[in-house]
């Protein structure tokens, strides 16, 4: 990288501080104070260290770079902006406006070089982790001696409110035990928070907790000493055994009237201390954004470099092509996010005889035949894998021994779990899965909420679905969960009514771009005859007529996983008993059936049977979206409650009596 030329060196991050300080007071709305504190740390990594090209942001063996703290958005736009990406000067005046890529906090924008949406503080911590994860796997797998194709860092900027939220304990407790030696966290320790001093609420010893997590700790006393900084970050680069935490004491707002102040934190400078501001550091007040030109010709020297250690890399993965085709071929197909030919080729299909099955054994047989396809595949739950049906078989458990063990011991850590498994699809090149009870999808919540604005392949495995769970009682019984992940906006919810199903989910769930769940049950269920019932292709339409009446149907019965086999038995017993003749339809999937022509919906949901009844062990919402203001929903409206689990649908009306009672009632038989 670049030697150190101090005047020069100062200039560049004096421009970095007033191109966000303009920014945010251009729009009124932001925050200026960790951009003003922290462009030395910023300047330093990606002068001197990162690895990266701006003419193409997704070289795969580029260097990682997250601003965890997002709310310091404008510091990571000037970075970008001077480095040479693909974000124009009026893009960064244009910051936090309608269709800019400027947003408020960073969102994930490959095309201009911000690799993860950030802004909940703490979820970039954890997803850094995750990248470094991938990188350690593919670089187990598939680098040779003299032939390192996959060899890079992951950095991030973390805040005083990063370090103070639950899920970076938990991400910084398993990277340290998993001695991610190429993970290294530049701290923008400058004491502040909204409310004040962190004196108010955060007085631990971060330095002496994080080395008990195992990590390599230093410190910086002064944010503005760069060649400090650049010795910390070499430091951290030969400090192979465990993650980095570099504390750099900075001042928010520095340089202006405000610094050390909490009004710096979430709010423009304003006209006067920005004047003020310019001035201390001898700016020119006009013209806003302004770039000097020696500052866009250093920095922009980034392009070339950028340049030169792609081609460099391109040249050892030719070599590397030459001695280890195959392996060349596979590394290529990963890290282009395609699927081998044969990825499928060993999934089961389940018959009859074979069952009864909970969907979550099924799961975990489909997981395997499907792992043993994708080499590449990861992943594990939250203390609970003998459950979720989560291990993949033959594989060693994921260590610094084992740095190509496929599964992940995630520990008691869901929302660790949430945030490196975003951070591992994040990376390219792997298949990531986490798993947990479904009651538990609470603890990760923003997390998934994030998968799904980053549009993240990551694949949420949540079993013990409903009632069903039986005697751990209403703890452990999810209600409202199915209901309140179906809210989240780009998120497929998928919850088989059986093996096959279960099946057919896990191929929507590999192939579909973009983060899903498989809600999976713990009691098992009866098998469906493929060769009856549509069980195998069905489910990619999101809903289909599982069975059906001759002639037109009297009542519509919808039901998604276990509840299926409720309507299934409900419809025979209308039939022999009152001769009411019932359609059976399975959804599987609400946003996939969503997506289909109205001549599908129209075909699976009869428009003219308005006699329509949902069952599902759950919270109602949603539902009368497809049974229409007339229909009827047995479902769950309060907690469970504990018993065995047979015992509990029973007391809560999910039996075929109940159901053909409401079905008559809808009849006026």
């Amino acid at each position: 990288m670049s030697e150190r030329n101090s005047k020069l060196e100062e200039l560049c991050i004096t421009t970095i501080r007033m191109l966000a300080v303009d920014a945010v007071q251009q729009a009124n709305s932001g925050h200026p104070g960790l951009p003003l504190g922290a462009a030395p740390m910023a300047y330093v990594l990606w002068d001197k260290f990162l690895k990266h090209n701006p003419g193409n942001p997704l070289w795969a063996d580029r260097d990682r770079f997250i601003l965890s703290a997002g709310h310091g958005s404008a510091l990571l736009y000037s970075m970008l902006h001077l480095t040479g990406y693909d974000l124009s000067l009026d893009e960064v005046k244009n910051f936090r406006q309608w269709g800019s890529k400027t947003p408020g906090h960073p969102e994930r924008d490959d095309e201009v070089g911000i690799q993860a949406t950030t802004g909940p503080l703490g979820q970039g911590f954890g997803m850094g982790v995750g990248m470094a994860l991938a990188e350690r796997f593919l670089a187990s797998r598939f680098n040779r001696p003299g032939l390192p194709v996959v060899d890079h860092y992951t950095y991030a900027i973390v805040s005083d409110g990063d370090l103070m939220e639950g899920v970076s304990s938990e991400a910084a407790s398993l990277a340290g035990h998993l001695k991610l030696g190429k993970l290294i966290y530049l701290y923008d320790d400058n004491h502040i928070s909204i409310e004040g001093d962190t004196a108010i609420a955060f007085t631990e010893d971060v330095g002496t907790r994080f080395m008990a997590y195992g990590w390599h700790v230093q410190r910086v006393d002064d944010g503005n000493d760069t060649a400090a900084i650049e010795e910390a970050i070499k430091a951290a680069q030969q400090e192979t055994g465990k993650p980095s935490l570099i504390m750099i004491r900075t001042h928010i707002g520095y340089g202006s009237p405000k610094q050390d102040k909490a009004s710096a934190h979430g709010e423009p400078l304003g006209e006067d201390a920005l004047k003020a501001t310019k001035e201390r550091f001898q700016w020119p007040q006009d013209p806003r954004f302004y770039i000097p030109d020696e500052v866009r010709s250093y920095m922009g020297n980034a392009m070339e470099r950028g340049k030169e250690a792609e081609e460099s890399w391109r040249k050892l993965h030719a070599q590397y092509g030459e001695s280890f085709a195959e392996d060349a071929a596979e590394l290529d197909v990963v890290l282009n996010g395609k699927l081998p030919a044969d990825w499928d080729a060993k999934i089961p299909t389940f018959k009859p005889e074979d069952g009864p099955m909970a969907t979550r054994a099924a799961s975990g047989k489909v997981l395997n035949a499907i792992a043993e396809q994708i080499p590449t595949m990861l992943g594990g739950s939250a203390d609970l894998a003998p459950s979720n049906k989560t291990i993949i078989s033959g594989s060693e458990d994921q260590s610094a021994d084992n740095p190509g063990g496929r599964n992940i011991r995630f520990g008691v850590r869901e929302h660790a779990m949430g945030t490196v498994v975003n951070g591992m699809a994040l990376h390219s090149g792997v298949i990531p899965y986490g798993g947990t009870f479904l009651v538990f999808a609470d603890y990760m919540r923003p997390a998934l909420r994030l998968s799904a604005l980053m549009n993240t392949k990551s694949i949420w495995i949540f079993t013990h679905d409903s009632i069903g769970v039986g005697e751990d009682g209403p703890t452990h019984q999810p209600i409202e969960h199915v209901a309140s992940l179906r809210a989240v906006p780009n998120f497929l919810v998928l919850r088989p009514a059986d093996a096959n199903e279960t099946a057919a989910a896990w191929r929507i769930a590999i192939e579909h771009d973009g983060p899903k769940a498989l809600m999976l049950t713990r009691q098992k269920l009866p098998i469906l005859d493929v060769e009856t019932y549509q069980s195998v292709e069905g489910p990619a339409k999101g809903a289909y007529v599982l069975a059906d009446s001759d002639g037109k149907p009297d009542v519509l019965i919808l039901a998604t996983g276990s509840e299926v086999h409720l309507a299934l038995q409900t419809r025979q017993k209308l039939l022999d008993d009152h001769q009411v003749k019932a359609r059976v339809i399975s959804m599987p999937c609400w946003e996939l059936f969503a997506q289909q022509s109205q001549e599908y919906r129209d075909q699976v949901i009869l428009p003219d049977v308005t006699r329509r009844i949902a069952i599902e062990a759950g919270a109602p919402m949603g539902w009368h979206e497809w049974i229409g203001r007339c229909g009827r929903m047995i479902g769950m409206d309060r907690f469970g409650a504990s018993a065995p689990g047979s015992e509990v649908f029973r007391q809560f009306g999910f039996t075929v009596e109940n159901v053909v009672a409401q079905a008559l009632e809808l009849l006026d038989r």
